[in-house]
């Protein structure tokens, strides 16, 4: 059980602590209408620490979660899954972020951060611009991502596919310390009923 927690934490809350004390990633709340479809995805994510890269670190061993994926006009629902049992669900229909979460799961699990983490990779780039804060920049060319903050990048996201939810991504934050692979699935583009 203690293994189920550590892995869910991770992946999702990815790094809650950093070495340094950072500005803060701007919190995105796009309205689920603003991702232009319908979409439904199997997803493995893959999880790891960038310090684990650097020479002398200690490497830990990747993380690995599955979690499903659907976005409609109306709602983005995600369920993260680990060892079999579900740890964590969200609900934004535009105006409520609902979660429930694994009763051992850490507070760093944070859903607004998940939330983040998937408009940022799938959302259109001109509905992010919209939504940055002053300061900040979305440079979206070709396969490649990044968000930036007075022209240093926080995150980025390179693609093998197009559409980019279509195929694996993987989303660096260098803010926050992690990288996460993500192979999707697609299961469905129909409308939900």
């Amino acid at each position: 059980m203690r293994r189920l927690i550590a892995t869910a934490a991770l992946l999702l809350a990815a790094c809650a602590s950093t070495p340094e004390p950072r500005p803060a990633m701007p919190a995105l709340r796009l309205a689920p209408a603003s991702f232009g479809s319908s979409v439904s995805l199997a997803q493995r994510l893959t999880l790891e620490r960038l310090e684990n890269r650097l020479p002398g670190k200690r490497e830990e061993t990747p993380r690995v979660l599955e979690a499903l994926l659907e976005i409609d006009p109306s709602t983005v629902q995600l369920a993260g899954i680990a060892l079999g049992q579900r740890v964590l669900t969200l609900s934004w229909d535009g105006q409520d972020l609902q979660q429930n979460r694994h009763p051992k799961l850490p507070a760093e699990v944070d859903g607004g951060r998940v939330l983040r983490d998937v408009q940022l990779a799938y959302w259109p780039a001109e509905s992010i611009r919209q939504a940055l804060p002053a300061g900040w920049v979305l440079l979206d060319d070709q396969g490649l991502r990044q968000l930036q903050q007075d022209g240093v990048t926080a995150l980025s996201v390179r693609y093998s596919a197009n559409p980019r939810w279509a195929g694996d991504a993987v989303l660096e934050n260098q803010r926050e310390g992690y990288r996460l692979q993500i192979e999707s699935r697609l299961q469905s583009t129909e409308p939900a009923p």
